[in-house]
């Protein structure tokens, strides 16, 4: 990814090869910060406890976590454009729209796929090339070396910009094998005293290695509820933290260089931990909402007399936007009479609304989800 942000350095001329891990971290500084972000995260540990089947309610998470990572890197589809997409399973998009949606969507994709290896294998290289190669899959950058490390020297700076006004230019290809062995080797040991640090470590460092010709970004933020569910920090890998960085995007370039020029490791983490509680604090208050709403609409389907209600109503849950065809291939109902009635049944009662106001072709949204977790 090429950074917009014009920040005031003396920029190098020659690569950054940042320090191996461990790093010097100064915990007497950190130690309110810590509490906050831990406490933040056992509170919303504790909230995801709470719900039935936590893949149905995360799925919509997942996907603003992958809108608001893509948008960093300047998508501009939203979160009700992503599902409007998948119900409607044909292109009617722009390619451009189209292209952002597809990016949102192996985003997507790769968190629930990392959550599968990390029951056969630890995380290290052969797991984000894996993820790497999903997440580039037909989208751009797909042809810079898609699942691979560069082979070639880059640097980063505004569009057209030469290695000469280069904002950071990444360690040298030779500096790649040690660099990513000692990152492998930090993200899985027990080195620092407390993980949360050793995720923020890990962020900067595979940031400042940028091991990948693209996706260098969108790779670096999807690893972090990742590395937080391989150690069960989180019960599942939610939490959409780059919305804080997106929010926040000058002051996050802004820590991250100061590690490059300063070594400057409190500034940086102190901003991570932040996002943290911020994240954790919101994801927590949109969890507890979608359970109540959950709760409420399952009370609502009691009075149907439907056996497929509930069906439906997690249907709608990890998809807030449907169509007929995609309840059909996940509704075990062998008629389509029984599953007119029941989306008939749900718009009656307040549930879903249609939006296309045809006969056929209809597109329903699950409106009091969407405005949760927009």
């Amino acid at each position: 990814m090429y950074i917009y942000i014009l920040l005031q350095w003396n920029m190098k001329k020659t690569s950054n090869i940042p320090p191996l891990l461990p790093p010097n971290v100064d915990y007497l500084k950190l130690i309110r910060y810590l509490s906050e972000a831990n406490n933040a995260l056992g509170e919303l540990k504790g909230s995801l406890g709470l719900i039935p089947n936590q893949k149905i309610l995360a799925t919509p998470l997942l996907t603003k976590e992958a809108v608001a990572s893509s948008k960093i890197e300047g998508t501009q589809a939203t979160i009700e454009e992503v599902f409007k997409y998948q119900a409607e399973g044909r292109k009617n998009e722009s390619i451009s729209k189209e292209e952002d949606i597809r990016e949102i969507i192996n985003y997507k994709y790769a968190i629930e796929y990392a959550t599968t290896l990390l029951e056969k294998r630890p995380l290290g290289e052969n797991l984000i090339k894996a993820l790497h190669n999903i997440l580039l899959k037909s989208v751009r950058g797909e042809t810079k070396d898609r699942g691979n490390f560069r082979r070639i020297p880059v640097h980063i700076g505004k569009p057209g910009s030469t290695i000469d006004n280069a904002i950071y230019i990444p360690p040298p290809v030779m500096e790649l094998p040690t660099l990513i062995g000692n990152w492998e080797k930090y993200i899985n040991s027990d080195e620092e005293p407390d993980f949360l640090v050793q995720v923020a470590v890990s962020h900067y460092q595979f940031e400042a290695i940028h091991p990948f010709l693209d996706g260098n970004g969108r790779i670096g933020r999807l690893l972090i509820p990742i590395m937080l569910y391989q150690r069960r920090v989180l019960n599942y890998p939610i939490l959409y933290i780059s919305e804080y960085f997106e929010r926040n995007k000058e002051e996050y370039y802004y820590n991250l260089r100061l590690v490059d020029e300063k070594e400057d490791w409190t500034s940086w983490i102190i901003y991570f931990l932040k996002a943290i509680k911020v994240q954790a604090e919101d994801t927590k208050n949109k969890v507890d909402k979608m359970l109540s709403l959950y709760k409420e609409n399952k009370d609502k389907i009691a009075t149907m007399k439907s056996a497929f209600g509930i069906m439906l109503l997690d249907i709608i849950f990890a998809n807030p936007v449907v169509s007929f065809p995609m309840i059909r291939e996940q509704l075990s109902s062998s008629s389509n009479q029984t599953i007119f009635n029941l989306l008939d049944k749900f718009v009656n009662a307040g549930i879903l609304k249609e939006l296309t106001g045809a006969a056929r072709n209809r597109i329903f949204i699950f409106k009091d989800l969407m405005d949760i977790i927009k």
